[in-house]
């Protein structure tokens, strides 16, 4: 028997490691962490995964040490790395959105743009996005590397922080508040450029890509089903606001059909009851791992 083709897939170890998971989860793949937590096990012998932080994926992808990876683009913008892009995957520690780098001071401070930050001293993890966006507003300001902590060190340390946030709530906390977005940052699944270029690799990662982007397509859509007399069924088609067109099937009980379809979860408690108004029965709600356009 025949040893089969692998690829190397880097997954993100921190903040985006759980929802990574989850999400693998609902593409089809189980992940397990064992003893050698850097060494995740997949249930596809095709996948050979490792955990690495997100800050040094791209990297590692594009010295072909990894062939794909998922990791922010933020951290691929931060590295200067040259990769394949494949998808973009909108999701994050909290939830199905991006994230941004921003620059923040106290609450008291004086300075209301990046202009005020002139000769001044930032702390921040992203140290090159930092001086870039510094740059490009003609701004000369100090920016050291942050070691962590970095909402506590202003302003006792350093006049102001760019900080990875998604809500904001850390920084609130901290009594800081923004006063410029850096970057907007999702999360990609790369590919170093020479594992691209080969057939079989890339047809595996780019399947990947379509069962993510399935799984993300379907995080908050649920299917429902229900039972409808013929007569009634023009008024409840015209109360489903639907993905596509329902699909209605004909019941083994004359004047009855059958009605699937996808809907946001969210709207789900305001149409049920106009469904049920409108003569559905029957009603079924059930959820969904995957949304393939």
């Amino acid at each position: 028997m025949s040893t089969p083709q692998k690829i190397k897939l880097a997954l993100p170890k921190g903040s985006l490691q759980e929802s990574t998971f989850e999400m693998m989860a609902h593409a089809g793949w189980r992940i397990k962490l064992g003893s050698r937590s850097y060494i995740p096990s997949v249930d596809d012998p095709e996948i050979d995964a490792r955990l690495i932080r997100a800050q040094e994926i791209s990297r590692y992808v594009e010295l072909g040490f990894l062939d794909a990876g998922l990791t922010g683009h933020d951290w691929i913008v931060e590295n200067g790395s040259d990769v394949v892009e494949v998808a973009n995957l909108v999701y994050a520690k909290q939830g199905l959105r991006p994230v941004r780098w921003v620059i923040a001071v106290p609450n008291d401070s004086k300075f209301q743009s990046v202009k005020d930050l002139q000769g001044k001293r930032i702390a921040t993890e992203g140290v090159n996005l930092t001086r870039r966006f510094l740059e490009k507003h003609g701004v000369k300001a100090e920016v050291e590397f942050s070691w962590g902590a970095t909402e506590v060190k202003a302003p006792e340390l350093v006049d102001a922080i760019c900080e990875l946030t998604e809500t904001g709530s850390s920084l609130r906390a901290n009594n800081l508040r923004i006063i410029e977005t850096v970057l907007e940052s999702t999360t990609r699944l790369i590919m170093n450029k020479k594992a691209f270029e080969d057939p079989w690799k890339r047809r595996k990662v780019e399947t990947i890509a379509m069962l993510l982007q399935g799984a993300l397509a379907a995080e908050e859509k649920v299917g429902l089903k229900m039972n409808v007399p013929e007569a009634k069924l023009e008024a409840v088609v015209k109360a489903l606001p639907a993905l596509r067109n329902p699909t209605v099937s004909h019941l083994h009980v004359k004047g009855w059909v059958a009605i699937e379809v996808i809907v946001d979860e969210r709207i789900v408690r305001e149409i049920v009851p106009a469904l049920k108004a409108a003569g559905a029965e029957g009603i079924i709600e059930y959820p969904l791992n995957k949304v393939i356009a």
